[in-house]
C-alpha cells in the first residue's frame, strides 16, 4: 500500500468518528433527556480527543512527505491537497485546548436551550465566558500558524481564502444601500394587505407539510429525515442526513421556510461525490457555498410568486382548507412581506443581511479583543437600533442569546449566511440564462434546476477553490452586485 493510500484509509477512520459525532449531536439536540447531558458531554469530549489524537498522529507528516513523492493521478492529487489542508487545521491545536472546547462547549450549548427561555443573560454569560476565551486561544495560534490575524484564522475554517477585509469591503458596501431599500420596501408594501393567518395550525399538519414540502424538493428519505429541536439545524452525514425544524401553532410558515432552508443544505449533502466519500475533497465546499444551497431553496425559489401557487394547493390540502388567507395571492405577500425583527432564522430576505453584519461586526471584535462577553448586550442593542431600527434592551431572548453558534465556539460562521445569499443569487442569475425557472417551477418540474446546481456545485465538493468553482459556474467570481440585483427586482420593481 502506498503512502497516499494509508492517508485515504486514516482519513476515512476519522470520517466514521465523525459520523458517530454527527449523530450524536442530533441526538443531544433533538431527543435526549435532560438528565444525559453531563454523560453526553463527557462522552462527546472523550470522542473528541481520540479524534484528534488520530488526526494528529506523528507518522502523518512522514506519509505526506512520501506520498507527495509519489505517482498519483490528478485526483488524488487534488485530494492529497485536501486532506494534508484538513491535517495542518487539525495538526494545530493541542489535545487539552480541544478536550476543553468539546466539554465547555458542549455544557454551553445544553444550558443555553433553558436558559434562553428563562432571559437568564447572567447565567449563560457565565458559561459563555470559557468558550469565548478558548476560542480566543485557538484563534491566537491559528493566527501564528498561518500568518493571519486572529479572526481571520478562524474565518479561514468556515470560509478558506476569505478574509475579514474582503468581508469589510462587501460589508460596508451593503450597509450604504440596504436601510434604504428596507424603507423603501415597507413603504411600497404599506399599500399592500395580508389576510391574517387563521391559527392555529396543528402540528401534526404542520409536519405533514413539511414532509411533502421536502419530497417536492428532491429529499431523499432513504437517506434522512425530519425531527423537531429548539433551534432548527441539518446535521448528520452525507448518508443519514438530519433535518430539525420548530413549530408554530399560530404560524405555520416560519417552520414551512424552515424545513425548505434545511433541505437546501441537505440537498447538497445528498448530492456530494459518492467517489469521494468519506474523504476532505468530497465534502461541502465551504460553509458560505452550503448556505447558498440552502438560501436558493428557501428565497430564490420558495419565495418567488410561481412557487407561492404551486404551495398553495399543498398548504390547503394540510389544513383541510381552502381560505383566502391560505391563497397562493396572499402566500406571496406573506412570504415576500418585509418587516425588521428581533430573530435572524425568522427575518425576511431584505432585512436579513443586517443581522448578519451586526453578529459579525461583534464576533469579529470579539475575537479580536476588542471587546468582552459583558459588553454584547449593549453593542447588540445599538446596532440593531442602527441597522433595523429595534431596541433589544433588556431582551436576551430575542436578542444576544437567539443563536446557538457562539454557545459552542463556533466563531467565524456568520459571515457564510450572507455570502451564501449572494452566491444563491448570482447561480439563479445564471440559470435563467440557461432556462426559463419560473415556467419549470409553475409546472412543478425542479429537476432541470437542481441537476444544474448537481452538476456545477454539489458533484464539484471541495475539488476546486470557491472562486473557481463559483467562476466555472457562473463565468465570473463572487459579484454581490446579482444580489443587490434581485432585491431590487422581487421588492421593488414587481
Amino acid at each position: 500500500m502506498n503512502y497516499y493510500n494509508k492517508l485515504e484509509r486514516h482519513a476515512k477512520k476519522l470520517s466514521r468518528l465523525g459520523h458517530l459525532n454527527a449523530i450524536c449531536g442530533w441526538d443531544q439536540a433533538a431527543i435526549m433527556p435532560n438528565g444525559g447531558a453531563q454523560a453526553r458531554s463527557e462522552a462527546m469530549a472523550e470522542l473528541a480527543v481520540i479524534s484528534h489524537e488520530l488526526a494528529t498522529a506523528s507518522y502523518l507528516e512522514n506519509w505526506f512527505t512520501e506520498a507527495e513523492t509519489e505517482e498519483l493521478t490528478p485526483e488524488q492529487r487534488v485530494s492529497l491537497v485536501a486532506l494534508k489542508r484538513q491535517w495542518m487545521m487539525q495538526n494545530i491545536l493541542p489535545a487539552e485546548l480541544v478536550e476543553q472546547q468539546s466539554l465547555t462547549g458542549s455544557q454551553c450549548e445544553h444550558a443555553w436551550r433553558s436558559q434562553r427561555k428563562t432571559n437568564d443573560w447572567e447565567g449563560f454569560k457565565t458559561n459563555l465566558k470559557p468558550v469565548v476565551e478558548l476560542a480566543r486561544q485557538e484563534a491566537a495560534i491559528r493566527a501564528q500558524a498561518t500568518g493571519l490575524s486572529r479572526y481571520d484564522a478562524l474565518l479561514d475554517i468556515y470560509e478558506p481564502g476569505m478574509t475579514s477585509a474582503v468581508l469589510d469591503g462587501i460589508f460596508t458596501e451593503v450597509k450604504s444601500w440596504l436601510p434604504q431599500l428596507i424603507q423603501q420596501v415597507e413603504a411600497k408594501q404599506a399599500t399592500e394587505v395580508t389576510i391574517p393567518l387563521s391559527a392555529p395550525f396543528a402540528i401534526e399538519q404542520q409536519q405533514a407539510l413539511s414532509l411533502d414540502a421536502m419530497k417536492l424538493l428532491g429529499f431523499d428519505f432513504e437517506h434522512g429525515r425530519l425531527d423537531i429541536s429548539t433551534h432548527p439545524f441539518c446535521g448528520g452525514v452525507p448518508t443519514d442526513v438530519r433535518i430539525t425544524t420548530r413549530y408554530d401553532e399560530n404560524d405555520y410558515t416560519s417552520a414551512l421556510m424552515g424545513v425548505i432552508h434545511e433541505t437546501g443544505h441537505a440537498r447538497y449533502e445528498q448530492g456530494l461525490p459518492q467517489q469521494w466519500r468519506d474523504l476532505p475533497v468530497g465534502e461541502a465546499r465551504s460553509m458560505g457555498i452550503h448556505e447558498s444551497q440552502s438560501l436558493f431553496c428557501e428565497m430564490q425559489l420558495s419565495r418567488s410568486e410561481s412557487f407561492s401557487r404551486l404551495l398553495a394547493p399543498m398548504i390547503q390540502q394540510a389544513f383541510d382548507s381552502k381560505e383566502d388567507s391560505l391563497s397562493a395571492e396572499n402566500l406571496c405577500l406573506i412570504n415576500t412581506r418585509v418587516k425588521p425583527g428581533f430573530i435572524r432564522v425568522d427575518a425576511d430576505e431584505v432585512t436579513y443581511p443586517a443581522h448578519v453584519i451586526l453578529r459579525y461586526e461583534i464576533e469579529r471584535d470579539l475575537i479580536e479583543g476588542n471587546i468582552e462577553v459583558d459588553d454584547i448586550p449593549a453593542i447588540w442593542d445599538q446596532k440593531m437600533s442602527q441597522y433595523l431600527g429595534l431596541s433589544t434592551l433588556g431582551n436576551f431572548t430575542d436578542g444576544c442569546m437567539q443563536d446557538i453558534h457562539w454557545t459552542d465556539g463556533s466563531f467565524g460562521y456568520f459571515p457564510s449566511y450572507t455570502l451564501g445569499a449572494m452566491y444563491a443569487a448570482q447561480f439563479m442569475a445564471t440559470i435563467n440564462k440557461e432556462m426559463n425557472v419560473e415556467q419549470l417551477v409553475s409546472q412543478g418540474n425542479l429537476t432541470p434546476v437542481f441537476e444544474w446546481l448537481h452538476n456545477n456545485i454539489w458533484d464539484k465538493a471541495s475539488t476546486l477553490s470557491t472562486d473557481k468553482l463559483v467562476e466555472q459556474a457562473t463565468g465570473e467570481t463572487l459579484n454581490p452586485e446579482h444580489f443587490k440585483k434581485h432585491l431590487i427586482e422581487r421588492y421593488l420593481n414587481n
